[in-house]
């Protein structure tokens, strides 16, 4: 009877383990089970990638990534009927809101790099890019040491910004460097002739140029000074929700979807205005889709 009961005691202790570990959905995923929400960090004016249609509407291929996201939460959490809560970021407060639990993830145009790894986690890789210039046809500046005694902008708080510095100082061009609040404010000192060089993500500036009144009159210019990786940006030491998510995102590249998203988003008219960006996938992009992983590109 006692070695019967002992056995039993054994077996009982073991099911309150395995229930304790199936129940153990991390920070993150409890903290949305238990308040119905979950909270998306969005981007005002990022397109293709996050951006703004008007009101509460959001669209772009990382907006589409975070809504599969969501969607896999909600089948997880067993809650079809989860509130979403969307606020806009900007470059310079998205890791602060991240990290003080203002928002839950941000999927836009986050560069994964080793610094930021120290405060925050990324997701897999969904986007690679390469850093250049957007300039005026006949500025004459076709290369980064054009730039010397120059206006040059790029978005506050960016890796562009903290490239343009570092570069600045290294090779003693005396730019002058302006920070914009975001993508539309610099390409709008650069439309104005406040700058004469806009430093951005290749697609981002892609985008720029196909939305321009006149396309034809700007050119995406210099060999890519970095290649970036974007990834979704998620608290550190959490990896129930960064399996979720790291899941949802291989999948996504396995089955086909983010080819078909790449298309839509960057080889098709876009919405509002019916611009295509016209930006051809690259093969850093190609090789990711075949082999998703998280890793930084610091380079």
């Amino acid at each position: 009877m006692l070695k019967n009961l002992k056995m039993f005691s054994v077996v009982a202790l073991l099911a309150i383990a395995c229930s304790a570990m199936a129940d153990d959905l991390g920070p993150t995923l409890q903290k949305i089970k238990d308040t119905g929400i979950i909270s998306l960090g969005v981007r005002y004016d990022s397109p293709p990638f996050n951006y703004n249609l008007g009101g509460s509407q959001q669209a772009g291929y990382s907006y589409d990534i975070s809504t599969k996201i969501v969607d896999a939460i909600k089948q997880q959490l067993k809650i079809p009927a989860l509130q979403v809560k969307e606020l806009s970021v900007t470059s310079q407060n998205r890791i602060a809101l991240l990290m003080n639990g203002t928002i839950d993830l941000e999927c836009g145009t986050t560069t994964n790099n080793l610094e930021r790894e120290k405060q925050v986690a990324f997701s897999t890789t969904i986007f690679i890019i390469g850093t250049r210039l957007l300039v005026k046809k006949d500025s004459g500046i076709k290369e980064w040491s054009d730039l010397k005694d120059h206006n040059v902008v790029a978005a506050a708080g960016s890796t562009g910004e903290r490239l343009l510095r570092g570069m600045n100082d290294k090779d003693k061009l005396g730019m002058n460097i302006i920070g914009a609040k975001d993508v539309g404010e610099a390409f709008l000192m650069l439309e104005t002739g406040r700058a004469a060089a806009y430093m951005d993500d290749d697609a981002i500036l892609y985008a720029e140029r196909a939305k321009a009144k006149s396309p034809k009159d700007w050119l995406v210019v210099a060999r890519p000074f970095t290649r970036e990786a974007y990834g979704c940006m998620l608290r550190k030491n959490d990896e129930p929700f960064k399996k979720l998510v790291d899941n949802v995102i291989s999948g996504m590249m396995k089955d086909g979807t983010v080819n078909r998203l790449y298309t839509k988003w960057f080889l098709q008219p876009i919405p509002p205005r019916g611009f295509n960006v016209d930006f051809p996938m690259s093969s850093d992009m190609k090789a990711l889709i075949v082999n998703p992983n998280d890793r930084a590109l610091d380079e």
